[in-house]
């Protein structure tokens, strides 16, 4: 079990930024969150007659790449767009659009995931492949397609020389990359990081593989009401995009450079079902533990937290492997400690879910409000929590919880306090 906390520097979020199917930006995606809007749609296309499920949320904000020059463009996989998108908004957030002359680069590191990578790129040039011969390959398909090329790009762009990492967890990738991303703050490792992660995966080989290993729901004609979680009418996930960065620094950094502190990240907790390489262990033995580990090294009781964003992404048996063990960990307190999924408006953005959602949480104890689980009509009985459906709930929250897991059995969770509390 992996912990952050119990001593070292503290850690900050001083910049946030996303793009995301409810959005091009924070601002965006938060108030679509909260308002319970639906990111999802029908595909279209003949190269998607075929497919079981013909549902996905997609990003459908422009991106602007002004500021990458048009031969470098070109070669970027989309999954990098995203990211560079986000990051630079997460940047000019922290009031890090331009480094300041006291800030060194080598103490400014990145460290964006994602589960799987330039798969357009992959497979557009594997068609290349097939029709015109090897010769017609790019040269670039390898860099284009790498998985830690978001981390790369990033640090190309803005000039950062710190620590470089690329995490490739499944669907904790964008939980991990901030927790592990947070060590190396609160360790002394670097001063700021650049932390998220990228996903850029719809298409129909990965909806086919998905669809056929009965993950995805098949509400094909009702898109928007396809996602559930915790819902007895649930079967399956809405596979999304996006890319969401936070920046995290240790709060006497922060301090000294006049930043505002959004948020600070109390715990980190990283952990192993050791079950099964795609289901969870159904009693959520792993998630609970990694859940404790999190409180833990925050020092924080479960009882005390305001808001649970479950990772709870509609399938039957993961967000009951999820209800139980938080059944446990809160035991009494069950009935009063909110719980609710944003996947349910954005859909499941795989390696980047994870950061999305911190995002969220930081705004959660910025705004006192709580977005919804969409869809969420008839409860589970099988899951008996205090589910925040519908619409909005406002709390002054103080303490939450974010929990992300995937395939492999691995699991992070992370625990985000107000930004508004005590001396270093």
């Amino acid at each position: 079990m992996t912990r952050h906390g119990g001593g070292g520097r503290r850690v900050v979020v001083t910049g946030i930024g996303c793009v995301t199917p409810l959005g091009g930006d924070a601002e965006g995606t938060w108030e679509g969150a909260v308002a319970g809007r639906s990111g999802a749609t029908r595909l279209e296309g003949p190269e998607l007659e075929a497919l079981p499920v013909r549902i996905a949320a997609p990003v459908t904000a422009p991106l602007d790449l002004a500021d990458v020059p048009a031969k470098e463009r070109r070669r970027l996989d989309r999954v990098c767009q995203l990211a560079w998108v986000a990051a630079r908004e997460a940047l000019a957030d922290a009031s890090l659009a331009e480094l300041p002359d006291a800030l060194d680069p080598e103490r400014v590191g990145v460290a964006i995931g994602s589960a799987i990578g330039g798969i357009g790129t992959i497979l557009a040039d594997h068609r290349v492949f097939l029709e015109s011969g090897p010769r017609r390959v790019s040269p670039f398909l390898v860099p284009m397609s790498l998985a830690n090329l978001p981390s790369g790009f990033v640090a190309i762009r803005r000039g950062l020389r710190g620590p470089n990492l690329t995490h490739a967890t499944a669907c904790a990738t964008g939980a991990h990359g901030i927790g592990e991303a947070a060590r190396a703050v609160a360790t002394g490792a670097a001063d700021v990081m650049l932390a998220g992660g990228a996903e850029a995966a719809i298409q129909p080989l990965v909806i086919a593989g998905f669809a056929n290993m009965q993950a995805l729901s098949r509400r094909n004609d009702e898109p928007q009401r396809a996602s559930r979680p915790f819902d007895v009418g649930r079967d399956g996930f809405v596979i999304g995009e996006g890319a969401g960065v936070l920046v995290l620094e240790a709060l006497e950094h922060a301090r000294a450079r006049g930043a505002r502190v959004r948020a600070e990240l109390l715990g980190y907790g990283a952990g192993a079902d050791a079950s099964h390489v795609a289901q969870p262990d159904p009693e959520g033995r792993g998630a609970e533990a990694c859940m404790r580990a999190a409180l833990d090294a925050a020092g924080v009781e479960p009882a005390v937290l305001d808001w649970v964003n479950a990772h709870a992404t509609s399938t039957p048996s993961g967000d009951l492997a999820e209800a139980r063990a938080l059944g446990r960990l809160l035991g009494e307190h069950a009935a009063h400690v909110p719980v609710s999924a944003p996947k349910s408006a954005t859909g499941h953005l795989l390696g980047a879910a994870g950061a999305v959602e911190a995002l969220l949480c930081v705004r959660a104890l910025e705004s006192g409000r709580i977005p919804p689980t969409r869809n969420l009509e008839t409860p589970d009985p099988a899951c008996p929590l205090d589910h925040v459906s519908h619409k909005a709930r406002e709390v002054r929250a103080r303490t939450v919880l974010s929990n992300s897991f995937g395939f492999g059995g691995t699991n992070a969770a992370l625990v985000f306090g107000r930004g508004d509390g005590g001396e270093a």
